[in-house]
């Protein structure tokens, strides 16, 4: 989990990631979309790859990339998570600021 988070805290992965999130692309179609060299964005890709966070298949002379669901549902969880305590947090501060309204 940890290799996966450092891998899209970059911010050019994490930008990758979120083409992906509306489905397979081919690199050149990342390339483009990024404004980024095509060396550069290969490299992103093959770390993403590395963490479990992209799965790539060839078709002809392209590399298409897709992001990995599994990998996606754990991060979704980790995340999630963090949500329910912070929603729990908001609601018993905003709990104590009425109540020390009413005073």
């Amino acid at each position: 989990m940890q290799l996966r988070m450092t891998a899209i805290s970059e911010p050019n992965r994490f930008r990758i990631v979120e083409l992906l999130r509306d489905g397979p692309r081919s690199v050149g179609d990342i390339v483009e979309a990024l404004s980024l060299g095509q060396p550069q964005v290969s490299r992103h890709l093959r770390l993403l790859s590395e963490a479990g966070v992209v799965e790539v298949t060839k078709r002809a002379q392209q590399r298409i990339y897709r992001l990995h669901p599994d990998a996606m549902r754990e991060l979704s969880d980790w995340a999630q998570g963090f949500a329910v305590l912070w929603s729990e947090r908001m609601d018993r501060l905003g709990a104590f600021l009425d109540d020390t309204a009413d005073q």
